[in-house]
């Protein structure tokens, strides 16, 4: 997730946005506003998203409308939803909005606290899970490009190596790393063993 990826938060009333925006505030997130759902599916599809606090009921496109649009682009899908109702609990909305995978579903008037708590935690699991990705890309190029290397040495009919070490190889995914053992483990002290 860019470093400059933003909370946004939709609701047609201007009063909650105020409300929710103080809020959050103290978190020192950057944050964006969408009064409606068009609007707000505007914003996802233009990146930088990187946890959405939705209301439920709005005119025209309802939250689980833009839930479920979000929920079927692989650029959107995995973007944390937290979905906000005014009208009290119920079992068919609860049912719907964790069926299309919405993190946390909250009933206003929201407790500032319990909000930011909740906020901090799924916005930073998404920006580590997004840099995980990252990684991942970044290690399968590697393996991309060492086969390359190798299959492009062997067309070239070398038979041996001639400077192993310019060759960056990376352990087999099956491969067993050695545990550290300590000793005395089980009477509290900590030394490591070394064998």
């Amino acid at each position: 997730m860019p470093s400059d990826a933003k909370i946004l938060i939709v609701d047609d009333h201007e009063d909650t946005l105020y409300a929710l925006e103080s809020a959050l505030a103290p978190l020192g997130y950057q944050l964006a506003r969408a009064t409606s759902g068009d609007e707000a599916l505007k914003q996802v599809l233009r990146g930088q998203v990187g946890l959405l606090l939705l209301d439920v009921r709005m005119p025209g496109v309802s939250g689980l409308d833009v839930v479920r649009y979000m929920r079927r682009l692989e650029q959107t899908q995995h973007i944390p939803v937290i979905l906000l109702t005014g009208f009290g609990p119920d079992h068919e909305l609860t049912s719907a909005a964790f069926g299309l995978g919405v993190a946390d579903l909250l009933m206003k008037p929201i407790d500032p606290w319990a909000l930011r708590t909740k906020v901090r935690y799924l916005f930073d699991a998404h920006h580590r899970h997004l840099a995980l990705e990252h990684e991942v890309r970044e290690l399968r190029a590697l393996v991309k490009d060492h086969t390359e290397d190798k299959d492009h040495t062997e067309d070239k009919g070398h038979d041996e190596d001639e400077n192993p070490a310019t060759h960056r190889t990376l352990p087999h995914p099956g491969a067993r790393v050695p545990v550290q053992r300590l000793e005395g483990a089980h009477t509290g002290e900590l030394e490591q063993d070394r064998t």
